[in-house]
C-alpha cells in the first residue's frame, strides 16, 4: 500500500468497511481498526455478517469516517481476507493500545457473552 494512501487513516478511529452481499449489494459498517505494515486490520464478532461477506467475496471498499459511518474521504477499493494464528495477538495489542479502556470494556462484554472475534485484514494495493 502506498503511504498516499495510508496518509488518510492517519490519526483517524474509525473506518468505514463496506462488504458486499452476494447480489453486489455494498454493506457499510463503520469499524475500529489498526494499521499494521502497509495494512489495515478490524476485529469484530466471527458470526458477523461482515465475515461472512468476506468470506464470499473478498472486494471491500473502505473510507475513513466518524462512529456513525460519515465518510472523511472518497472510498478506496481494497481487498479483505481473514487472518489467524499469531497476528490475531498482534492486531488485538494494537487495537488494545489505540483504544485504550473502550476496548477493555468491549472485551469484558464479549467474554461475558462467550462471543468470538475474527480478525479482516484489509489490503489497499
Amino acid at each position: 500500500m502506498e503511504k498516499s494512501e495510508l496518509a488518510v487513516f492517519v490519526g483517524q478511529k474509525y473506518l468505514n468497511l463496506e462488504t458486499f452481499r452476494k447480489n453486489g449489494q455494498g454493506v457499510p459498517t463503520p469499524v475500529w481498526f489498526v494499521e499494521m505494515d502497509g495494512v489495515l486490520y478490524v476485529r469484530t464478532g466471527a458470526e458477523s455478517g461482515k465475515v461472512k461477506r468476506v468470506r464470499n467475496q473478498s472486494r471491500v471498499r473502505v473510507a475513513p469516517c466518524d462512529r456513525m459511518g460519515k465518510l472523511y474521504g472518497d472510498w478506496m477499493e481494497a481487498s479483505a481476507y481473514l487472518v489467524d494464528g499469531p497476528m490475531v495477538e498482534q492486531v488485538n495489542s494494537l487495537i488494545k493500545r489505540k483504544y485504550g479502556l473502550l476496548k477493555a470494556f468491549f472485551d469484558l462484554f464479549g467474554s461475558l457473552n462467550k462471543t468470538k472475534s475474527a480478525t479482516i485484514a484489509i489490503d489497499l494495493a
